[in-house]
């Protein structure tokens, strides 16, 4: 239903351009809104509310005020009253009646769409009802789209919402909807032949506006390019699974793009059983979980630069003594020496299955 602080702004403004007051109240004749001031109240008992309400007429005048009622699909939504000292008062009272109907029929639509998307992501339709339910909602089927997940690690931020409705809109074809708490979901229309260089644009820009304007550190996924409406919960998968394979694997990326999960996409996908015999295997026992932090980022700025000692020293600011004492440190520890490729590509790969090992005894506990 549409909330009491949008029927008070919408009142408040006919109030201010033709000085009449009005007053909305439910038909228990609990008042909603008013622009009645404390010292001039509009007050109405509830009896009288109820009274108008139970009768057949649409609109009445009692004690010098209109009563009108305000109906959705042929059911009292709400009642209202204007003050008819002023001779243009019933007029007034219609206009702000139709007012409120456009309002609630507005309202009801978005809540509907909401709730077609939040069904059409997670697989809940029939295909049947997903044609059915996007004509009556006016929704094209046949339009490329692209579903883009924001996690936004706070609940219900309304700021965060506020946001992405400010840059982009229904007008437009893209929607915008929740699942969970922390994750929302844009569904964004997209050109025929949109680039990949634009989809990550817009992704980018989402980080930049969230940052920047609502201060929130978000990140932010997304799948592929599907051509119908049907297969917008493909593109929603997608975008989730981005979601957690950047999460665990690409941890220093804000935008995580299906199309380029790299090997953490393969990692992702293997059986649990299979990560640990892996694991077991390359380390023969060795403590790999219990690996410092200095030690982690020292091996990941070495191979950031190609596992050139004298590039890493320098941007570590170590000596490279230092560097190479680190890395004899790992090889007693691992049995590998990372100076080398293979052993390099072996310990790249077994801390990536190290890190989804993690995340997944995280998710059980």
């Amino acid at each position: 239903m549409i909330s009491n602080q949008v029927i008070q702004t919408s009142i408040d403004e006919l109030r201010a351009i033709t000085k009449v007051d009005l007053a909305v109240f439910d038909r228990n004749g609990t008042e909603v809104a008013s622009t009645a001031t404390t010292t001039d109240e509009m007050t109405f008992s509830p009896d009288m509310i109820a009274s108008f309400a139970g009768s057949p007429a649409d609109s009445q005048v009692v004690g010098g005020y209109h009563f009108l009622k305000i109906l959705d699909e042929g059911e009292i939504a709400y009642i209202l009253a204007a003050r008819s000292s002023n001779e243009d008062a019933y007029m007034i009272a219609r206009i702000a009646v139709s007012q409120i109907r456009n309002l609630i029929i507005a309202y009801k639509e978005r809540f509907d769409r909401n709730n077609f998307f939040q069904n059409l992501i997670l697989d809940n339709l029939l295909l049947v009802d997903i044609y059915n339910r996007a004509q009556k909602l006016h929704i094209e089927v046949e339009c490329p789209r692209l579903v883009y997940v924001i996690e936004t690690k706070t609940e219900n931020d309304n700021g965060a919402v506020e946001m992405l409705q400010g840059l982009f809109s229904m007008q437009n074809g893209d929607f915008i909807t929740a699942v969970d708490e922390r994750n929302l979901i844009l569904i964004k229309s997209v050109d025929r032949d949109e680039s990949p260089e634009a989809l990550l644009q817009t992704a980018n820009m989402i980080v930049d506006m969230m940052n920047s304007e609502a201060l929130l550190n978000v990140r932010v996924s997304y799948g592929t390019v599907v051509r119908e409406l049907r297969e917008v919960s493909k593109s929603y998968k997608e975008a989730i699974m981005a979601l957690n394979v950047g999460r665990i694997f690409y941890a220093e990326k804000k935008v995580t793009a299906y199309s380029n999960l790299g090997i953490g996409r393969l990692i992702y996908q293997l059986p649990q059983n299979l990560c640990r015999m892996f694991i077991e295997e390359i380390f023969n026992g060795s403590q790999i979980y219990d690996i410092d932090d200095e030690t982690l980022t020292t091996v990941n700025k070495f191979f950031e630069n190609n596992l050139n000692v004298s590039e890493t020293s320098r941007q570590l600011f170590i000596h490279r003594n230092t560097l190479v004492y680190r890395i004899e440190k790992l090889q007693k520890l691992t049995g590998l020496d990372i100076r080398t490729f293979d052993d390099a590509l072996t310990f790249k790969i077994a801390m990536m299955v190290v890190n989804y090992m993690k995340f997944l005894d995280s998710v059980e506990l």
